[in-house]
């Protein structure tokens, strides 16, 4: 079985968080924090930087790791280090999905979430309730 090494931002602003929505593949509709695989090299905290840059044309910086999900997926498994993070510079733009959302902690559990980042959502909820502050 294949392992996928992957990271994924959370961003946030104004006490809420970014989620996407995919537009194509095998998980099309389905809501993720994005990012992406890692490359030969790569830290998880370089590729999640890469990925969003890629993804959403904006740069951001890194506020913390929050947590490192495993998923087994049918023809995968997945190991997602996932991050903290805020817009330091540029706007998001959506360039490998077909919508977005901010949404507060209490909204976050509204979507239909890709079953990884189900797991995510559960970590962040903790995170950002111990952390109320941050936001």
């Amino acid at each position: 079985m294949k392992t996928i090494r992957a990271s994924a931002a959370i961003i946030y602003k104004d006490g809420r968080i970014y989620a996407t929505r995919r537009g194509k593949g095998t998980f099309k509709g389905l809501w993720e924090f994005p990012g992406g695989k890692r490359e030969y090299g790569e830290t998880g905290e370089e590729a999640v930087i890469r990925e969003i840059k890629e993804e959403l044309d904006v740069e951001i910086k890194v506020e913390s790791y929050l947590a490192t999900i495993e998923y087994q997926y049918p023809d995968f498994h997945l190991v997602m280090d996932c991050y903290i993070a805020s817009v330091s510079e540029g706007h998001l733009t959506l360039k490998e999905h077909d919508d977005a959302v901010w949404l507060s902690i209490d909204e976050i559990d509204v979507l239909n979430w890709l079953p990884a980042d189900l797991l995510v959502v559960k970590e962040v909820k903790k995170f950002f309730q111990q952390s109320a502050g941050l936001l």
